[in-house]
Protein backbone atom coordinates (compact mmCIF):
# COMPACT_ATOMS: atom_id res chain seq x y z
CA UNK A 1 0.00 0.00 0.00
CA UNK A 2 1.47 3.37 -0.99
CA UNK A 3 0.59 6.87 0.01
CA UNK A 4 1.56 9.84 -2.03
CA UNK A 5 0.53 13.44 -2.40
CA UNK A 6 -0.22 14.34 -6.02
CA UNK A 7 2.36 15.48 -8.54
CA UNK A 8 1.22 19.08 -8.85
CA UNK A 9 4.70 20.48 -8.20
CA UNK A 10 6.37 18.42 -10.90
CA UNK A 11 7.08 20.06 -14.23
CA UNK A 12 6.24 17.94 -17.23
CA UNK A 13 4.15 15.52 -15.21
CA UNK A 14 7.06 13.27 -14.24
CA UNK A 15 5.94 13.09 -10.60
CA UNK A 16 8.27 11.49 -8.12
CA UNK A 17 11.37 9.78 -9.18
CA UNK A 18 14.58 10.60 -10.83
CA UNK A 19 13.52 13.73 -12.69
CA UNK A 20 10.79 15.10 -10.55
CA UNK A 21 10.72 16.21 -6.99
CA UNK A 22 8.35 14.89 -4.42
CA UNK A 23 6.51 16.90 -1.83
CA UNK A 24 5.07 14.00 0.12
CA UNK A 25 6.40 10.95 1.85
CA UNK A 26 5.91 7.54 0.37
CA UNK A 27 5.36 4.91 3.04
CA UNK A 28 6.00 1.58 1.39
CA UNK A 29 6.88 -1.58 3.22
CA UNK A 30 9.19 -3.94 1.39
CA UNK A 31 7.82 -7.39 2.19
CA UNK A 32 10.08 -9.41 -0.10
CA UNK A 33 12.70 -10.14 2.63
CA UNK A 34 9.90 -11.01 5.03
CA UNK A 35 8.39 -13.47 2.57
CA UNK A 36 11.83 -15.02 1.95
CA UNK A 37 12.39 -15.59 5.66
CA UNK A 38 8.91 -17.02 6.15
CA UNK A 39 9.35 -19.44 3.24
CA UNK A 40 12.72 -20.63 4.56
CA UNK A 41 11.24 -21.18 8.02
CA UNK A 42 8.31 -23.03 6.47
CA UNK A 43 10.66 -25.38 4.60
CA UNK A 44 12.71 -26.01 7.74
CA UNK A 45 9.56 -26.70 9.73
CA UNK A 46 8.25 -29.09 7.08
CA UNK A 47 11.51 -31.06 7.10
CA UNK A 48 11.87 -31.27 10.88
CA UNK A 49 8.19 -31.90 11.66
CA UNK A 50 8.30 -35.16 9.71
CA UNK A 51 11.27 -36.40 11.72
CA UNK A 52 9.76 -35.39 15.07
CA UNK A 53 6.30 -36.76 14.38
CA UNK A 54 7.25 -40.05 12.79
CA UNK A 55 10.05 -41.96 14.47
CA UNK A 56 11.60 -45.18 13.44
CA UNK A 57 9.21 -47.96 14.33
CA UNK A 58 10.87 -51.26 15.06
CA UNK A 59 8.92 -54.22 16.31
CA UNK A 60 11.31 -56.22 18.43
CA UNK A 61 10.55 -59.94 18.40
CA UNK A 62 9.40 -61.44 21.67
CA UNK A 63 11.50 -64.18 23.20
CA UNK A 64 11.35 -66.35 26.26
CA UNK A 65 12.75 -64.78 29.38
CA UNK A 66 16.48 -65.31 29.60
CA UNK A 67 18.22 -66.22 32.85
CA UNK A 68 20.85 -63.55 32.42
CA UNK A 69 19.61 -60.01 32.98
CA UNK A 70 21.11 -56.63 33.77
CA UNK A 71 21.00 -57.27 37.51
CA UNK A 72 23.23 -60.32 37.57
CA UNK A 73 25.91 -59.28 35.08
CA UNK A 74 29.36 -58.29 36.28
CA UNK A 75 29.80 -54.60 35.51
CA UNK A 76 33.04 -52.78 36.25
CA UNK A 77 32.47 -49.04 36.56
CA UNK A 78 35.40 -46.66 36.20
CA UNK A 79 34.78 -43.17 37.56
CA UNK A 80 36.25 -39.94 36.25
CA UNK A 81 38.93 -39.96 38.94
CA UNK A 82 39.93 -43.57 38.20
CA UNK A 83 38.16 -45.41 41.04
CA UNK A 84 36.89 -48.91 40.21
CA UNK A 85 33.56 -50.40 41.25
CA UNK A 86 32.24 -53.90 40.72
CA UNK A 87 28.53 -53.26 40.67
CA UNK A 88 28.05 -50.80 43.54
CA UNK A 89 31.07 -51.88 45.63
CA UNK A 90 34.57 -50.44 45.42
CA UNK A 91 37.16 -52.91 44.17
CA UNK A 92 40.92 -53.00 43.79
CA UNK A 93 42.23 -53.65 40.30
CA UNK A 94 44.16 -56.70 41.53
CA UNK A 95 40.99 -58.26 42.99
CA UNK A 96 38.60 -57.72 40.07
CA UNK A 97 38.96 -61.18 38.52
CA UNK A 98 38.71 -62.99 41.86
CA UNK A 99 35.60 -61.04 42.92
CA UNK A 100 33.92 -61.55 39.53
CA UNK A 101 34.41 -65.31 39.76
CA UNK A 102 33.21 -65.38 43.39
CA UNK A 103 30.19 -63.06 43.13
CA UNK A 104 29.07 -63.89 39.59
CA UNK A 105 29.47 -67.66 39.33
CA UNK A 106 29.13 -68.98 35.82
CA UNK A 107 29.68 -65.59 34.20
CA UNK A 108 32.68 -65.40 31.93
CA UNK A 109 32.06 -61.93 30.49
CA UNK A 110 32.63 -58.60 32.24
CA UNK A 111 31.10 -55.33 31.09
CA UNK A 112 33.25 -52.23 31.47
CA UNK A 113 31.53 -48.87 31.85
CA UNK A 114 33.87 -45.89 31.98
CA UNK A 115 33.46 -42.16 32.15
CA UNK A 116 34.50 -40.40 28.96
CA UNK A 117 37.16 -38.44 30.88
CA UNK A 118 38.92 -41.55 32.26
CA UNK A 119 42.57 -41.71 31.21
CA UNK A 120 43.15 -44.41 28.61
CA UNK A 121 45.85 -46.07 30.70
CA UNK A 122 43.41 -46.98 33.47
CA UNK A 123 41.01 -48.62 31.02
CA UNK A 124 43.86 -50.57 29.41
CA UNK A 125 45.05 -51.81 32.84
CA UNK A 126 41.54 -53.04 33.71
CA UNK A 127 41.21 -54.78 30.33
CA UNK A 128 44.64 -56.36 30.74
CA UNK A 129 43.80 -57.64 34.24
CA UNK A 130 40.53 -59.18 33.07
CA UNK A 131 42.18 -60.63 29.97
CA UNK A 132 44.84 -62.37 32.09
CA UNK A 133 42.04 -64.01 34.09
CA UNK A 134 40.56 -65.35 30.82
CA UNK A 135 37.38 -63.32 31.20
CA UNK A 136 35.52 -61.92 28.21
CA UNK A 137 35.42 -58.15 27.99
CA UNK A 138 32.66 -55.96 26.59
CA UNK A 139 32.89 -52.19 26.58
CA UNK A 140 29.65 -50.34 27.18
CA UNK A 141 28.93 -47.07 25.38
CA UNK A 142 25.79 -44.98 25.31
CA UNK A 143 24.61 -44.27 21.78
CA UNK A 144 24.73 -40.61 20.84
CA UNK A 145 21.35 -39.01 20.28
CA UNK A 146 20.76 -38.61 16.58
CA UNK A 147 20.61 -34.93 15.71
CA UNK A 148 21.78 -33.70 19.06
CA UNK A 149 24.89 -31.58 19.12
CA UNK A 150 27.85 -32.37 21.27
CA UNK A 151 28.49 -30.13 24.26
Amino acid sequence: MAFSIGNSGSPGGFGRGRFGRSHGALAEMNIVPLVDVVLVLLIIFMLTAHVMEFGLEINVPQVKQVQENAENLPVVNITRDGRLFLGEKTVNINQIAERVRREYKGSDTVYIVGDEAVPYGIVVNVISTLNEAKLGIKLVAKPEDFGAGKK
